[in-house]
């Protein structure tokens, strides 16, 4: 298939074919045709009117940026569930058939999914917020006039300008190149960037990394190939995490125990037992009612959702909610230190010439270098600041394009060639015909890559890294290509560039939290190693003396797990290698977090566990990162940390509460199935029970504070507490229904044994939530003492027994109940001790 570009003319020309895409059923469709501006407006791009006009055709870039569900589609998700549909029948035969106690279940299930509903809303609300903050801005020419606008505003043949860490945000064709590379691999998987010109076709999804130019918008909207995976990447979502799938498998595990087990409870109900057809019908629902754990997937979305409410007051915008949990489950983070851990701006505090130089020759040739580059990066900002142009230069002219005579009488240095920084080169450089016509080329980069080895400039630059300085090496080198391989090459040192980087003041207390959470830190830069493990050393890092240059880093996978494990300090590490860097880590069953602002993150960050892009960091990282520190504060990340910790520890802890409701209530109906006797409650005593067992305490518990090490492995730590609880609870619960069966007869009989068994299930249950809210504070222990006294007042309030139906009768059996509950309560404390010592807690 071949691509059409326009030539100088503005006809069509065969372009270069379109790259392989990873999907491999995309449709590879040629551009639609379309009316092309006129060759002059590659320069000043369209007219307000030819923008009207494309707008009044439809031809804009529509694609919808989302960041969340709409209002529609969270009012489905909450309402329309497989057990909100069991729940809402049961709700309706019991208005039916049964007093309006025995219906409070169905109106707990309507305010629990208007309070899901509440809180993703207010969930969603935010990050739209914070999606506006951190939307990509790409600069578009219009009626000769460079603008920043939204990029749903691009219209079909927009010049849209292009430099270092910016996304291209549609399909087009080159329009200008000043050696513009540029990274597919996000769409390609190939890692090595590609230099395009005037054109060469760029997709929608790929991402500069070098030089700068302009394109042609030739596909938008829908039509753009990336369009999908925008849309996709930044939508609010709640599925692919260990914890929802993990709650994903126990319901599906109830669903398929709670069928067969109904069936036999309503047949044993309805037809076996000869009673009053109502009665039957409330004791059949009320034994159904409670096997389904209808409040965990709430609690669930609720914790998760206000984790997002928390964060974005933080100015973090979570974009793939299971961040939040990864995050509590890192056990390495990889740091950028530029960016990261120093402020992205840096100070000069020293030139000194080399060999003979002229201070002031070096000055101008530094002056000229800062006016080549359009798009300076940090380290070249900090020249620009220290020496800037004079009045005339003509900052960012053209290459070829004499400056004229500058402000202070000097004739200024003509750009004859130019090659941007690059971190695969890890230098830049610039060709000059200077004010007395001669000719000059510099490269201005690492020192020890620009160097052979060996050389004695390198023992002076090694002293100035041990300070933490950033020392950067001007060298003369012969005219020729400045991006041939070999055009270090017999380069002459004229000056060595002496930085200080500004240290974050919040990165040492970030760093220190690390090492009190046992998570292990690693630096990877591309700067010196030295230098990058002074900056730690500064910043109170754990094994900052242990630094290893990535140009000695072993290839084979094994072999780099172990450095990356041994080592915490890593310098000179190209893209390529910060990428296998995480893949080996990963090798080692290790969760990792990557955080960067540059292009040079971008392969990393895509590949680590969980990706954190800084809020001012490039289009590219801000795309492909699941989190966005918007305020650019590393000091955020231990907030993350803390957020996805309380969310996994604590709805562990209440998911057990309600699948220990699930087992003891199956097993009941099993063993009222089996003894063919009546089931002992009415829905309103469950509902009772689990509003004071399970619904108030886990809602607090699960929005607790909650600092606890992340664990894998959720369903089978739920599991292994929840089974020998509601067996124990079942079982007890039982053996006093069947006691008070035999103690008491009569009329109201069964009202007494349904209080007794009431009561024992009550305890025990108690007993549960006292193990779970463990450790104490005073306000768990507030919250469980909160819950015994409000059943206490049922007991003995009598308009309370007689709306409950609970009033013990005598006094041998209740305390027989409570004997019976006290030994459970025991059996559960040696069951949660075995398990924790079996497996772990």
């Amino acid at each position: 298939m071949t691509q059409r570009a326009l030539d100088s003319s503005g006809e069509q020309t065969p372009g270069p074919s379109r790259p392989a895409m990873i999907d491999a059923g995309a449709e590879l469709d040629p551009v639609h045709p379309m009316e092309l501006p006129p060759s002059g407006h590659r320069a000043t791009g369209l007219t307000t009117a030819e923008v009207a006009e494309r707008v009044a055709r439809g031809e804009v870039n529509d694609v919808p940026v989302r960041s969340s569900r709409s209002v529609t589609e969270i009012v489905r998700a909450n309402v329309f569930t497989r057990f909100n549909l069991i729940i809402g029948v049961l709700w309706v035969i019991m208005l039916f058939v049964a007093p309006i106690q025995d219906s409070l279940f169905g109106f707990v299930i309507v305010a629990n999914t208007g309070i899901g509903i509440i809180q993703e809303w207010r969930a969603k609300k935010t990050l739209d917020s914070l999606a506006v903050i951190g939307e990509a801005k790409p600069t578009v020419r219009r009626d000769g006039v460079t603008a920043e606008i939204s990029t749903h505003e691009i219209v079909l043949g927009d010049v849209i300008e292009l430099g270092p860490g910016d996304k291209v945000v549609v399909d087009g064709t080159v329009a200008e190149a000043e050696s513009l590379e540029i990274d597919e691999s996000l769409l390609t998987g190939e890692a090595d960037p590609v230099l395009k010109r005037a054109g060469d076709l760029v997709m929608s999804g790929s991402f500069v990394v070098a030089g700068g130019g302009a394109f042609t918008a030739t596909k938008v909207g829908r039509e753009a190939y990336a369009a999908q995976l925008a849309e996709e990447a930044s939508r609010f979502t709640l599925v692919h995490s260990e914890l929802r799938s993990g709650i994903s498998t126990i319901l599906k595990y109830v669903t398929w125990m709670m069928v067969p087990t109904a069936i036999g409870l309503i047949i044993s109900q309805l037809v076996v037992k000869d009673n009053n057809f109502k009665d039957s019908v409330a004791r059949t629902v009320g034994g159904i009612v409670p096997m389904i754990p209808e409040g965990l997937v709430l609690l669930t979305s609720v914790a998760f959702a206000i984790g997002v409410v928390r964060l974005g007051r933080k100015q973090c915008l979570v974009q793939e909610l299971p961040a939040i949990e990864g995050l509590a489950r890192v056990d390495v983070v990889c740091l950028d230190k530029t960016g990261t851990l120093t402020e992205g701006g840096m100070d000069i505090t020293e030139v000194r010439p080399l060999n003979g130089s002229d201070e002031a020759y070096v000055h101008q040739v530094l002056r000229s270098l800062g006016s080549s580059d359009p798009r300076p990066n940090a380290s070249l900002q900090a020249i620009i600041d220290a020496y800037p142009a004079d009045k005339g230069d003509g900052k960012g002219a053209g290459k070829g394009r004499a400056d004229g005579d500058g402000g202070g009488g000097k004739a200024a240095w003509t750009v004859t060639d130019a090659m941007p920084f690059s971190s695969a080169r890890k230098y830049s450089g610039a060709a000059f015909t200077e004010a007395d016509g001669t000719s000059s080329a510099w490269l201005l980069g690492a020192p020890d890559v620009l160097l052979p080895e060996g050389d004695p400039t390198l023992d002076e630059i090694e002293h100035l890294n041990e300070q933490g300085l950033r020392v950067l090496l001007l060298a003369r080198v012969p005219s020729g290509e400045l991006d041939a391989p070999d055009a270090a090459e017999g380069d002459v040192p004229t000056a060595l560039v002496v930085l200080e980087q500004r240290l974050r003041p919040d990165a040492a207390e970030t760093l220190k939290y690390f090492a009190q959470q046992n998570v292990a830190t690693k630096v990877i830069s591309g700067d010196n190693a030295v230098s990058v493990g002074a900056v730690a050393g500064k910043l109170g890092l754990a094994g900052a003396e242990n630094t290893l240059d990535a140009r000695r880093m072993p290839t084979d996978p094994d072999d780099m797990a172990t450095a990356m494990e041994q080592n915490s300090v890593f310098g000179r590490v190209t893209p390529q290698q910060k990428r296998d860097m995480v893949a080996a880590l990963q090798s080692r069953g290790h969760t990792v977090a990557m955080t960067g602002d540059g292009v040079n993150d971008v392969l990393a960050l895509k590949d680590a566990d969980i990706g954190v892009s800084m809020g001012s960091g490039s289009e590219a990282t801000r795309a492909v990162a699941q989190i966005v520190l918007l305020n650019n504060s590393f000091a955020t990340l231990p907030s993350v940390v803390a957020e996805g910790r309380r969310v996994i520890g604590n709805i562990t802890r209440v998911a057990t509460l309600f699948l220990t409701k699930t087992v003891y209530s199956v097993l009941l109906a099993i063993l009222v199935v089996c003894t063919q006797v009546e089931y002992p409650f009415l829905p309103r005593h469950l509902t009772l029970l689990a509003t004071l067992t399970i619904g108030v305490p886990a809602f607090f518990l699960a929005l607790a504070p909650n600092k606890e090490r992340a664990q894998p492995h959720f369903v089978r730590r739920v599991m292994r507490y929840a089974i020998p609880s509601g067996v124990i609870a079942a079982a007890a619960t039982f053996t006093t229904y069947l006691l008070a069966r035999h103690h008491y007869s009569g009329p109201g009989a069964l009202e007494a044994e349904t209080s007794a068994a009431t009561l024992t299930l009550f305890l025990v249950a108690m007993w549960v939530l006292a193990i779970i809210a463990r450790p104490y504070t005073w306000w768990r222990i507030g919250l469980v003492a909160a819950m015994g006294l409000g059943f206490l007042i049922v007991l003995v309030v009598p308009w309370l027994q007689e709306f409950f139906a609970l009033k013990l009768v005598g006094t041998t059996m209740p305390w027989a109940a409570v004997a019976i509950a006290v030994a459970a309560a025991a059996a559960l404390e040696f069951s949660w001790r075995l398990v924790g010592r079996r497996f772990g807690a």
